[in-house]
């Protein structure tokens, strides 16, 4: 499975000063250095550095399951992740809301749980071991906030 950066013409827009999902421009604010998951390089935003607090929604279309909420960007340009395994900002946690999706977008009920950081992937595993199961969201646990999107390896 790989996990997924937000999508990077929003992100390059909302830097450009561009509309978050809400149609207002990011604010601006520096990092305490605690709880600041990038959304774009998958890491906490270091302490003293300028970051982004926009409204994000990761769902192309306007539906009753597409949620929205507050992200934090990196304000400078950053890496997008694009390595193998867990990201960092699934590492600051206990326990995350995993949840799968199928491919119209909707949850698939019954799968959303409270999952033990050390078991993001296992469980993530199980439900694409489901031909329903299009994408997984992984979201804070204490906030509801989106955090990433994991999906399928490609096949070999």
């Amino acid at each position: 499975m790989k996990y997924q950066s937000y999508d990077q013409d929003f992100v390059r827009s909302i830097r450009a000063g561009g509309p978050d999902a809400n149609g207002m421009p990011a604010e601006r604010a520096f990092s305490d250095g605690e709880g600041k998951p990038c959304r774009c390089c998958l890491k906490n935003i270091p302490e003293g550095d300028a970051m982004l607090i926009l409204a994000a929604r990761p769902f192309e279309a306007l539906h009753p399951y597409a949620e929205s909420g507050p992200v934090f960007l990196c304000e400078a340009d950053c890496t997008p992740w694009n390595d193998d395994g867990l990201p960092p900002i699934l590492t600051t946690s206990p326990d995350y809301l995993v949840k799968a999706y199928g491919a119209d977008d909707r949850i698939i009920y019954g799968t959303g749980a409270i999952t033990a950081q050390g078991n993001i992937d296992g469980y993530a595993n199980t439900l694409f071991a489901r031909d329903d199961v299009a994408y997984i969201d992984v979201r804070s646990a204490r906030n509801n906030c989106f955090l990433t999107r994991t999906i399928r390896d490609a096949a070999p």
